[in-house]
């Protein structure tokens, strides 16, 4: 699926390491943090720690074997280094200048230029005629554009008061500005190349889901962890992000499930 797959490789291997070990740091010696980010957030930084972990070896497996036509395997890859991009670009835009301050940056410059990469190098070709049951994708697009009409004027809501006191000061500020100059548009162009049954929607659609699941996974985890930093847990919040985690990666698993079979069959 897509050209010259060994280069690819190369970087997703790379960016799997230096993720490893950003993340893994962060894990064992959580104090990289302690002058960096306030109390109140760490526990979604040791959570979000623990998800690049899980995605750096979900990659690492990905590589195993992955041979130019493994479909499945390179559209987990696409979702997991867009995950990448999006949380190493939170510890850079927020200033996460702790040691591992140049580590993020190499991450999230390499998990960016990997992405472009990757996407320009996709051939369209294997998925000629593939058709996804309407049910699947309506509902998926459905989502997809849900999502923009949730968060363009949730985020939005929270910049005007900050645009109007001129403050500069907001946790976590990067997040507003990664969903809405990027994650949100890149949903709603998804959404209408799956609507018109265009081939990279049906590729990117998959590597959307896994990237949302990731993102929203270690948010709601993030309560189980409140409480060894003096924080309560929020049961409702927890609720709603692994609810959407798992919307997230079932939809994720029914359309890899059919690229799968489309592809044992051309095999």
């Amino acid at each position: 699926m897509i050209r010259n797959i060994h280069r690819h490789k190369i970087l997703w291997l790379l960016l799997a390491i230096l993720s490893l070990a950003a993340a893994g740091t962060g894990v064992l010696f959580p104090d990289i943090y302690a002058d960096v980010f306030s109390i109140e957030l760490m526990p979604g930084t040791i959570a979000q720690d623990m998800m690049t972990i899980a995605a750096a070896l979900v990659l690492i497996v990905c590589l195993i074997g992955m041979k130019q036509d493994s479909m499945v395997r390179q559209i987990i890859a696409l979702g997991v280094v867009g995950y990448l991009f999006y949380a190493y670009g939170v510890y850079v835009i927020d200033r996460g200048v702790n040691p591992l301050y140049f580590l993020y940056m190499a991450i999230f410059g390499l998990s960016f230029y990997t992405l472009v990469f990757g996407l320009t190098s996709i051939r369209p070709e294997p998925l000629n005629g593939l058709r996804i049951p309407n049910a699947l994708r309506y509902v998926s697009a459905g989502f997809c554009l849900l999502l923009p009409l949730v968060f363009y004027p949730l985020w939005s809501a929270r910049i005007i008061p900050l645009i109007q006191n001129a403050d500069k000061t907001a946790d976590f500020y990067s997040v507003y500005i990664l969903d809405l100059c990027f994650i949100m548009p890149a949903f709603v162009i998804i959404a209408i190349k799956l609507l018109r049954q265009k081939e990279l929607g049906l590729v990117l659609t998959p590597a959307m889901f896994i990237l949302g699941c990731t993102l929203l996974l270690p948010v709601g985890l993030a309560e189980l962890l409140k409480p060894l930093y003096g924080s309560a847990v929020d049961p409702g919040g927890m609720g709603l992000f692994l609810s959407l985690s798992v919307l997230f990666i079932i939809l994720a698993v029914l359309f890899l499930a059919v690229l799968g079979k489309k592809q044992a069959k051309d095999i």
